[in-house]
């Protein structure tokens, strides 16, 4: 079982960037598809990014594509969500978790403590 940890989450101006990381124990990291979820105040937790356990596909929802790009580096058992161009309305508790690899909106795993983002005006 793969246990993984965010973080990189902080308060950022509008318009700025910030890297989130994802950290996986476990040997079997290399096996999963990981995704990036958030939850804002007030709402259902929602997806936002997803990467293939090799790297090769990778998946946004509407709302951050164009901005947030996803990566990962097995060696390091590590997935990314770089953010740039960031908005008020990306303000929240940010999650990865595994995802299926036929369906990349949709969690597999436990949750974790997440990360929070916090984007002022």
């Amino acid at each position: 079982q793969v246990q993984l940890v965010e973080s990189g989450g902080g308060l950022v101006q509008a318009g700025g960037s910030l890297r989130l990381s994802c950290a996986a124990s476990g040997r079997t990291f290399s096996n999963y598809a990981i995704g990036w979820f958030r939850r804002a105040p007030g709402t259902e937790r929602e997806f936002v990014a997803a990467i293939s356990s090799n790297g090769g596909s990778t998946y946004y929802d509407d709302s951050v594509k164009g901005r947030f790009t996803i990566s990962r580096d097995n060696a390091k058992n590590t997935v990314y969500l770089q953010m740039a161009s960031l908005k008020p309305e990306d303000t929240a508790v940010y999650y990865c978790n595994r995802v299926l690899s036929y369906k990349p909106s949709s969690p597999g795993g436990a949750w974790g403590q997440g990360t929070q983002v916090t984007v002022s005006s």
